[in-house]
């Protein structure tokens, strides 16, 4: 599975970004799709993940109400639709991408085999 990330960028506090998440090489059933973000001398921290076949979603409690992730079947493509953002969302932003196996918790890194490259994300205060 390859991902590619794009959409970051630099905004003010209480602004919006989209987060584009774009795989390819294999089908995705049994698959989950997930955003996670890291700030340099931090562990990378998990944001919000959707299975690919139903599209249960799953959200950071610090996240919750700001954050909507989504994803295109068609398209190959997960999306992270950031609203109301703060100066602490800043951070460089990973997607990922894994087998959900029985106990899967889908919110830890480890639980990613494949990751894309990060999108740097920075909200002004």
């Amino acid at each position: 599975v390859q991902l590619q990330a794009s959409g970051g960028g630099m905004v003010q506090a209480g602004g919006s970004l989209r987060l584009s998440c774009a795989a390819s090489g294999r089908r995705f059933n049994g698959y989950v799709m997930a955003w996670f973000r890291q700030v340099p001398g931090q562990e990378r921290q998990f944001v919000s993940s959707v299975t690919w076949t139903l599209g249960r979603t799953y959200y950071a409690d610090f996240v919750k109400g700001r954050f909507t992730i989504s994803r295109d079947i068609a398209l190959k493509t997960a999306y992270l639709q950031m609203n109301s953002l703060k100066p602490e969302d800043t951070a460089e932003y990973f997607c990922a991408a894994g087998r959900i196996a029985a106990d899967s918790t889908l919110r830890s890194a480890y639980e990613y085999d494949s990751w894309g490259q990060g999108t740097q994300v920075t909200v002004s205060s």
